[in-house]
């Protein structure tokens, strides 16, 4: 009988561990898709005659603005020391007596939720009205292409997990019902000494729910385990990681755990409690 628990038990623990692992890798998916979108960004390129009072006004109108993740004023002097950085030389030495003929500008970042073509040209129509600025630049079809496969891999995952959860359900729900299947002759006898359905019930739903919440711990002790692991291999993980999403997988699991394991006991039980001798020998 120890035995048979113990299996039940791994088994429901497994199951749980790889539905924690999908979840950390849907959040870890999203936590990247967000990353990516937050590096999208305008280069707000200024009139050459723009007062630096009026840019850095403007700089903080953006800053004000709830798309708006972050602005940097790059002023001539700074562009000029950026491209001589890239070009390994310094780049006025071939410009003789000529002035600067860099403009200044601001390198704005927008919060992923605005990161989108139809947010970016609204602000883009907006910017423009403004007589300092000279223009905007940004990939336009690399805002559409990271787009486009970040909504092709959130549909590809979303309907993973629902297959996964449908899968695990089942396989719990499975592992359980072998479990009471093994003790239909008990449940058998305890109806004979007059015990009422929910009296028969109570100890079977209570051991089942023992049983998920401890395979909930083991899953999550294994994911613990994972995540430390990973962290340890790729220090570059821990930038990306949401504690509070984490905590919240955590604590799902063991919801999901005693939820099925005192769900699928019920619904494992009705059979046996409704039977007749001959269904209990099939």
């Amino acid at each position: 009988m120890a035995g048979s628990y113990f299996m039940s038990l791994m088994s429901i623990a497994l199951v749980l561990f790889l539905l924690g692992i999908f979840a950390l890798l849907m959040m870890h998916a999203q936590k990247l898709s967000n990353h990516f979108k937050e590096n999208i960004g305008f280069e707000v390129v200024m009139n050459s005659n723009a007062n630096e009072d009026n840019i850095l006004k403007l700089q903080k109108k953006l800053d004000a603005m709830p798309a708006v993740k972050s602005t940097e004023y790059i002023t001539k002097d700074e562009a000029i020391r950026r491209l001589s950085e890239d070009l390994g030389e310094d780049f006025l030495q071939w410009l003789g007596n000529e002035e600067n003929p860099l403009l200044p500008s601001i390198d704005v970042r927008f919060n992923a939720a605005y990161a989108n073509p139809d947010s970016l040209n609204l602000i883009q129509a907006q910017l423009l009205k403004n007589k300092d600025v000279k223009e905007i630049y940004y990939h336009k079809s690399l805002v559409n292409l990271i787009n486009q496969n970040i909504r092709r891999i959130g549909l590809a995952l979303m309907i993973a997990s629902l297959v996964l959860l449908i899968i695990a359900i089942t396989l719990i729900r499975n592992t359980i019902r072998l479990s009471i299947y093994s003790k239909r002759f008990l449940v058998r006898s305890m109806q004979l000494v007059g015990a009422t359905p929910a009296y028969i019930r109570r100890p079977f739903i209570r051991r089942g729910i023992t049983q998920g919440f401890f395979g909930a711990l083991i899953a999550d002790a294994l994911l613990a385990l994972l995540l430390y692991g990973l962290m340890q291999r790729l220090p570059e993980l821990t930038f990306i990681q949401d504690y509070k999403i984490i905590a919240c997988i955590f604590a799902g699991i063991i919801v999901l755990g005693i939820l099925l394991g005192g769900l699928s006991t019920r619904s494992a039980l009705r059979k046996y409690l409704n039977a007749d001798v001959d269904q209990l020998y099939a």
